[in-house]
């Protein structure tokens, strides 16, 4: 594996969700793999988990993790060929793509969408930049259309605190105040039909997603019947696909409550925001994996960093 960019970098999920879990078990067992390695993580947008988590999966594997918020910190970086750079970026990602591989071993890019122009987003401009330019292995911590370690978070998670040799798992729209990316969504939708689960999909009419991504996955557009005898419920808010970025329905009744999910096991990426996506009781509850999901980002990070450095 050159780069870690997409749940499709994934040869083997069973056998990375066994992997993940012994480092969960052992983090320290391979903490010379990292010595005297570095790893930069840049991010263009707001982070916690992902943040902590990676660096914290770098300092397990005895790397040493720089971290830098580009936006904020560093010149602006211009990304389109053949500019007349006479604007508000200073420098090309031609050229700073290949200054940070000389400093890092492994570069980590977080950059979301603009969830304005469809075909811009989709192209991955700032990540497959740093792909096209760096030296270096690439990991994506969410792009403008995955999310592929916190997707193979979650895979881990259900792998984990699955009872059934075939799960069901849901995958559920929520209401939000604003108009989020597709990147969770798509990530959990390529990880769930990776694995041996029973994945349904439901949300309200115009919010389909990609229709690549999603495949022969059964929509339900009805909450309630999609949420009968399922084992997990993976809730997310997106905006619409179709009409980009545009949020077409804000319905209440799409939160999530405790007597919606009966006994099945709730998930969230994080953050949430309490009795809008989901009620109180609900994350409250012992039916609650969130936390759980967020310490598992740490040992999915941390066996992406693994396998790329095992090929340097």
């Amino acid at each position: 594996m050159k780069h870690y960019t997409s749940i499709h970098d994934i040869d083997d999920i069973n056998a990375w969700i066994e992997e993940a879990r012994l480092l969960k078990a052992n983090p320290l067992k391979h903490l010379e793999l990292g010595r005297n390695k570095v790893l930069g993580l840049l991010f263009f947008n707001s982070s916690l988990r992902t943040r902590l988590s990676t660096q914290k999966a770098a300092l397990n594997l005895g790397m040493n993790p720089i971290v830098m918020n580009v936006s904020g910190d560093a010149w602006g970086i211009e990304f389109g060929d053949g500019t007349i750079m006479n604007g508000t970026t200073a420098e090309h990602i031609k050229e700073a793509a290949a200054v940070v591989s000389q400093y890092c071993d492994i570069i980590a890019v977080r950059a979301f969408p603009t969830l304005v122009d469809r075909v811009r987003d989709e192209r991955e401009e700032v990540l497959n930049s740093f792909v096209k330019y760096a030296s270096v292995p690439i990991v994506n911590m969410e792009s403008a259309t995955a999310h592929p370690l916190q997707g193979l978070t979650d895979a881990i998670t259900i792998n984990e605190y699955a009872k059934t040799q075939r799960p069901k798992v849901v995958l559920s729209w929520a209401p939000h105040i604003k108009a989020l990316p597709h990147a969770v969504a798509n990530s959990f939708t390529q990880a769930m039909r990776k694995m041996e689960v029973e994945f349904v999909i439901t949300h309200p009419e115009g919010y389909e997603l990609n229709k690549d991504i999603v495949g022969d996955t059964p929509i339900i557009y009805n909450q309630e019947d999609a949420f009968k005898k399922a084992d997990f419920v993976y809730v997310k808010n997106w905006s619409s696909y179709s009409d980009y970025g545009k949020v077409l329905n804000s319905d209440p009744n799409w939160m999530i409550t405790k007597e919606k999910l009966g006994n099945a096991k709730f998930m969230h990426c994080l953050p949430v925001r309490r009795n809008v996506i989901v009620e109180d009781a609900v994350l409250d509850s012992a039916h609650s994996l969130v936390i759980q999901q967020a310490n598992n980002r740490t040992y999915a990070a941390q066996l992406v960093l693994k396998k790329l450095l095992e090929n340097l």
